[in-house]
């Protein structure tokens, strides 16, 4: 075949993605918030969570009930209530809803654990739980209610090196080496690792929780065998093996990336710099719309480097996370440009999503997207 229509054919997906576009100001973004509070507020369980076991597909995501379950509403309601208090939207149906949320973590989020051997899901309901946490503490003004908060999050903590895997760091499957141990010996994962070191970095700032100085140690140390010298990570730590593999070279690493390198950089790994952040910022923001090709595909893992579409709000979340470790200066023009592709991607009922999972995937996707524009939303304001 003639070398330039190879190089159309391979092309042609990326050429068939629209390049974001849309109108980025303080008017545009908050009316952006508003609309994505308004779909969590009516899309909120009569329990106070979001989500749940329904809208099944042909193909679903391994979840051994009801405890898989369990772990999903947890991670998604962590992220559905962290937007909405990142949001600062103060009407009274907002701030009812938020109440609402904060009392189903206090009565679910202490029960949550493990499905069964096989699975450690619950580890995101941990981590994004606790984020709640912090900002339910945050936003309380009775000492005794922050201190109830804080004493739920340092529960969740001890949960969290209760099921740090024996390599270090966290994943969330533990169903192929055939072994059943009391602390999980499975998949440690670069992103699920990084995903729970930054949540328990934040509470640590805004609580002043004690971090089991082992276990950040141990972690750290399972990103760090997982790191490439590109600064891309592999995608778990059996992968570190196979680092050429396609889900772990740069473009398959393009939205954890973001996570870990800011993972090891606040916990004072210096050799990620800032030209180390600013140039997978840049890398993220010009291939959005090669890692959009993932968008919506209801089979993980099916397009170019293995590439899923929950991939996609996750990288958007923790593009942020990372940027915001730069100085000020640099911060603007990459919340500018993040914020053109997130309004660009919410939808017509104002929810944000990326890939189907049971009824999870709107309220965990407008999470990621409530959040990231709460933080660009200062910066464009002054910018303007």
């Amino acid at each position: 075949m003639h070398r330039p229509l190879i190089a159309i054919l391979l092309l042609s997906p990326l050429l068939a993605q629209e390049k974001p576009k849309a109108e980025v100001n303080p008017e545009t973004v908050a009316a952006s918030i508003r609309n994505g509070v308004d779909f969590l507020i009516a899309d909120q369980n009569p329990n106070g969570s979001w989500g749940g076991p329904t809208r099944t597909k042909g193909l679903n995501i391994y979840a051994p009930i009801p405890g898989a379950h369990h772990a999903f509403r947890a991670g998604a309601s962590g992220l559905a209530l962290s937007g909405l208090i990142d949001s600062k939207d103060s009407r009274p149906e907002a701030v009812a809803s938020i109440e609402k949320g904060g009392a189903w973590m206090k009565e679910h989020l202490p029960k949550l654990r493990r499905a069964d051997q096989t699975t450690t899901y619950n580890v995101w309901g941990h981590a994004y739980g606790l984020r709640a946490l912090t900002r339910l503490y945050q936003r309380e003004t009775n000492d005794a209610a922050k201190a109830e908060w804080k004493a739920l999050a340092e529960q969740q903590l001890e949960l969290l090196d209760r099921y740090e895997d024996l390599n270090g760091g966290w994943g969330y499957l533990d169903l192929f080496d055939g072994l059943t141990t009391n602390k999980p010996s499975g998949i440690t994962t670069s992103f699920t690792t990084a995903t729970v070191l930054l949540a328990m970095f934040e509470a640590r700032e805004a609580m002043g929780v004690e971090l089991n100085p082992k276990t950040i140690k141990t972690s750290l140390a399972s990103i760090e065998r997982q790191r490439t010298p590109d600064f891309a990570y592999t995608y778990s730590h059996d992968h570190r093996m196979h680092p050429r593999v396609p889900i772990n070279r740069p473009a398959g690493s393009l939205a954890r990336s973001q996570a870990c390198n800011a993972a090891l950089r606040v916990f004072g790994e210096e050799i990620v710099t800032d030209q180390v952040i600013e140039t997978w910022a840049e890398r993220f923001i010009d291939r959005e719309g090669f890692l959009s090709i993932g968008r919506k595909r209801p089979v993980p893992h099916e397009t170019h480097f293995a590439i899923s579409g929950y991939f996609y709000f996750y990288g958007i979340y923790y593009f942020t996370e990372s940027v915001k470790l730069l100085p000020k200066a640099q911060q603007t023009p990459h919340a500018e440009k993040l914020a053109e592709v997130i309004l660009f991607r919410q939808e017509k009922d104002g929810s944000w999503w990326d890939y189907p999972l049971y009824d999870y995937h709107q309220p965990y996707g407008t999470g990621y997207s409530l959040m990231a524009l709460a933080w660009c939303q200062p910066l464009i304001d002054a910018g303007e």
